[in-house]
């Protein structure tokens, strides 16, 4: 019977995510593995586009930053590292890090890089093929949007990541990869499950899962917040693996926040949608099977875990330009702020559609009353008496250079509108692109993962 426990660390939950946490993760305590995501589903379009700008670019940055702090516990062998971060740039992501180690004098240092994941450049070959990447939520074709695509890439699975930790990499660098695979690779690795083993596969990502949002099963965006002791030092969560699928969520002791059961099911619940089919690369995890129960203070014990075998898709993350959009604001005050904002917001659509200007969508809220809720501003808005509310106008449409001429109609407002307004010294409003989402399947024998090694 195989005894032994690994402990997998959450590092970073999206791109932009607490800097000190992954740092503080290696140096407060014990770890194997520390695993990081920076990739949401927007976020390759934008390291695309960071790269075509720069070709050294398109990963993220902050990551090698990270590297660099814990080097000396990589090189001395406490902690692997396995991260997404590469984006759409993992070999240059790779080329930062080598740089870094050599400059700092550390010898047999193995980056592995997982990609392969892009398929932007074969998109031709691949249509020609009969790959249709129909969009999951319309049926529509790719090829009504081919020409408009910023980014197209698939996600991968655990096995290329573990075969890089089996060829004994101490960082690996991937492009798209499941967040789930990011704690599956080193179970499979240390525990030498099987792929087939759909009951260890789903055990496996539902530990990702549990740990890929960084702080959000630790405490962080928590329900019951006030609950959450020391939140200026929270601690991101970890997980104590055993062999037979079992887990423990936990983190370090000196660190902030909570680990309860009720923090992990609500990151549970976090973006599913079928509980009973959590569908990866690796397997279709069924969450409706998962047992949790508290074992002591910040320690959760998730076991009973069930799956089902793998699909034969990958799915494919792509985004396109979509036009553009533009959103400004201003802050009315009291008395009858509202009433103000509401007025403010009317004048402007109506100015818009005198100069003729193009757009899909105009949409004011005011923030105070309804920015969060979403609730239109009926007649009743008298109810509630604020002492200030700011108007956020938001527009969308197929012309940039209509969208600009907008942005120049908000600060003329100040002189000719309601009365008592402020919140304007951010200048005139630009336009920017929108970045629409375009969710497709592909079979996973038409794209293979790619697995390098590299030293210094």
């Amino acid at each position: 019977m195989n005894n032994k426990t690994i402990r997998i660390a959450s590092g970073q939950g999206f791109w932009g995510d607490l800097p000190v946490a992954p740092v503080n993760q290696v140096k407060l305590g014990q770890i194997d593995y520390l695993m990081m995501d920076y990739l949401a589903e927007v976020t390759m379009s934008i390291m695309q586009k960071q790269k075509l700008r720069n070709p050294d670019f398109g990963y993220a940055r902050d990551f090698v930053g990270v590297i660099e702090q814990i080097l000396p516990e990589i090189a001395a062998g406490k902690v692997r590292v396995l991260s997404n971060g590469g984006g759409v740039n993992p070999q240059a992501c790779k080329d930062a890090i080598l740089r870094i180690a050599r400059d700092a004098g550390y010898t047999g240092l193995k980056v592995a890089v997982v990609d392969g994941d892009n398929i932007l450049p074969d998109l031709d070959r691949l249509i020609s093929e009969g790959h249709e990447l129909k969009n999951m939520e319309t049926d529509a074709a790719v090829t009504e949007i081919k020409d408009k695509l910023l980014s197209a890439n698939v996600y991968f699975g655990a096995e290329a990541m573990a075969e890089a930790l089996d060829a004994g990499a101490h960082i690996v660098v991937t492009g798209r990869v499941t967040d789930t695979g990011l704690c599956l690779a080193p179970m499979v690795h240390e525990f030498g499950w099987r792929f087939d083993d759909a009951d260890k596969m789903a055990a496996g990502t539902v530990a990702g899962h549990i740990l890929e949002c960084g702080a959000q099963s630790s405490g962080g965006n928590f329900t019951d917040w006030q609950l959450v002791p020391d939140m200026e030092n929270i601690g991101f969560p970890i997980v104590e693996a055993s062999a037979d699928g079992s887990f423990v969520v936990t983190k370090h002791e000196k660190a902030g926040g909570l680990v309860s059961v009720a923090t992990v099911k609500e990151q549970l619940l976090y973006e599913i949608g079928d509980p009973a089919e959590y569908i990866t690369p690796d397997c279709i995890a069924d969450f409706t099977s998962i047992e949790l129960a508290q074992e002591g203070d910040n320690r959760v014990r998730v076991w009973g875990i069930k799956g089902k075998p793998k699909t034969p898709f990958y799915k494919v993350s792509a985004s396109y330009l979509d036009g553009y959009k533009l959103t400004g604001t201003l802050v009315y005050a009291w008395p009858d702020a509202l009433k103000k904002a509401v007025r403010a917001g009317e004048i402007l659509k109506a100015r818009a559609e005198n100069l003729g200007l193009q757009f899909d969508a105009f949409h004011a809220e005011y923030v105070g009353f309804n920015g969060c809720t979403e609730q239109p501003a009926g007649p009743d808005y008298d109810r509630d008496i604020p002492d200030e509310v700011q108007l956020r106008v938001s527009l969308s449409g197929p012309s940039k250079a209509d969208l600009d001429r907008f942005g120049m109609e908000m600060a003329p407002l100040i002189l000719t509108g309601p009365s008592a307004v402020t919140g304007f010294a951010g200048g005139r409003p630009k336009a920017g692109e929108i970045v629409a989402y375009w969710p497709a399947l592909i079979r996973k024998d038409a794209v293979k993962p790619r697995m390098t090694i590299f030293s210094t």
